[in-house]
């Protein structure tokens, strides 16, 4: 009864401009006292180790974004060297992975979405993922909050898509349908040695917005389907496997998508596995 209760109120409740505000107050940062009482509630409500944090002092940080954002000690997650190897773009839980059938991308039991609307629409670039392999990977408050590459890549397309702000938790994902085609998001499309490479990044309830390392805040946006390419006289946009790409001001979920043939997950990985930023997630088919 409680999971209905709280999957209906998602559906009444104001999201982006309550998403909105959090994000404005998450980024205060004029109230040191309040901003220091909410960090460290939200430490022990969440269960957060600060002591893999660059800054361990709460009191430390300027904003509660900040602190969301913080960036680890250096050497705490090794990336895989191997050449043949994909590696976890985030720390966090694997809600669902496997193959691209028909279009649809396995969200929970009796749930999926469509990958081209995923994408934004763009029926082309969903095309050079037909039958291909997506992993989506939760990340939980507790977690750390930045985005990584699984593998070196040049970006080729950024792509806004507009959208509800549902959250995106294992309790929301199996009773709203197309969850993650709905929400508002981030599509980083990447040209890789394994084959192009999508890194969606997904927004959901209470969160700021998402960034990218090369343009900033990207959501929110206009209220349409934005492209974006690097400009054709400009430096391309390149990253080694295990750079940082992004990050959520406030948690999501990435969705991860490979074209046929270009990616065997590793088999002890499957629903509700924890992972890390830079472990083995993959190696080339």
């Amino acid at each position: 009864m409680f999971d209905k209760l709280f999957v209906l109120s998602q559906y009444l409740i104001p999201q982006l401009a309550l998403s909105r505000l959090a994000g404005k107050l998450a980024d205060n940062d004029r109230a040191p006292a309040l901003k220091n009482r909410v960090i460290k509630w939200f430490i022990g409500r969440y269960g957060v180790n600060m002591s893999e944090a660059l800054e361990s002092d709460p009191n430390a940080y300027r904003s509660f974004n900040e602190f969301f954002t913080r960036p680890l000690k250096p050497g705490l997650r090794p990336v895989d060297p191997a050449a043949d190897v994909l590696v976890s773009p985030v720390d966090g839980a694997i809600s669902q992975l496997g193959q691209i059938s028909d279009d649809r991308v396995f969200q929970a039991k009796g749930q999926s979405f469509s990958l081209t609307e995923l994408l934004g629409g763009d029926q082309a670039l969903a095309d050079e993922f037909t039958a291909g392999e997506f992993a989506t990977i939760y990340l939980a408050p507790k977690d750390y909050h930045r985005i990584h590459m699984p593998l070196a890549g040049t970006l080729r397309e950024t792509v806004y898509v507009p959208g509800k702000l549902f959250s995106v938790n294992p309790v929301t994902a199996a009773h709203v349908p197309n969850l993650f085609a709905r929400n508002e998001r981030v599509a980083a499309i990447f040209d890789t040695e394994f084959g192009p490479m999508a890194l969606v990044l997904v927004g959901a309830m209470i969160v700021g917005s998402v960034e990218t390392t090369w343009a900033g805040i990207v959501a929110p946006g206009s209220g349409k389907v934005t492209s974006t390419r690097p400009a054709a006289d400009s430096a391309p946009i390149t990253f080694d496997k295990g750079q940082e790409m992004g990050r959520f001001r406030l948690g999501s979920t990435v969705v991860l998508v490979m074209p046929k043939d270009a990616v065997r997950w590793n088999q002890e990985l499957a629903a509700g596995h924890t992972v890390k930023m830079g472990q083995a997630f993959g190696t080339k088919a």
